[in-house]
């Protein structure tokens, strides 16, 4: 009788220990900290002399808009990424805005150290392990639209 009441206490216990043990061994995913929002919709010609820098690929230009500007990185003849320019690590810190490296391949927060992938917006070094905020893109092959 005795074995029985163990086993029966035993057999509802462990299945619970066994649950706050997965539970608390579960680790909550870090959210990246929110970039103000900003609405952002405008269009240019990425061809034209206004935008030299834009006219081959693998160049970039930054633009007024966004939070703390816009970054647009030419990817292909028919590709481009933009981004805001507000750092991912700490967007409200006072001059946390992402500048292009010499390479025009890679870019810093001046603030932070954190570096970035212009391709994608990955961060690659520094303290962030966050990406660049991407705005949407279309071109026609003509005009380039942005927008979030």
């Amino acid at each position: 009788m005795l074995k029985q009441v163990f086993f029966s206490i035993v057999r509802s216990v462990i299945p619970g220990i066994i649950v706050l043990s997965m539970l608390s061994s579960c680790k909550k995913e870090e959210q990246a900290p929110e970039i103000p929002y900003v609405y952002v919709q405008f269009q240019l010609n990425p061809n034209s002399t206004e935008y030299i820098n834009l006219n081959a690929v693998g160049g970039w230009e930054t633009v007024y808009g966004g939070y703390q500007g816009i970054l647009i990185y030419r990817l292909s003849l028919n590709e481009f990424a933009v981004f805001e320019r507000a750092c991912p690590y700490d967007p409200l810190k006072e001059g946390a805005q992402i500048r292009v490296d010499e390479s025009s391949s890679t870019c810093t927060c001046p603030v932070c150290g954190s570096k970035f992938i212009m391709t994608d917006g990955t961060p690659y070094g520094g303290p962030s392990h966050f990406p660049l905020k991407q705005y949407q893109t279309m071109y026609d092959g003509l005009m380039l639209y942005v927008s979030n």
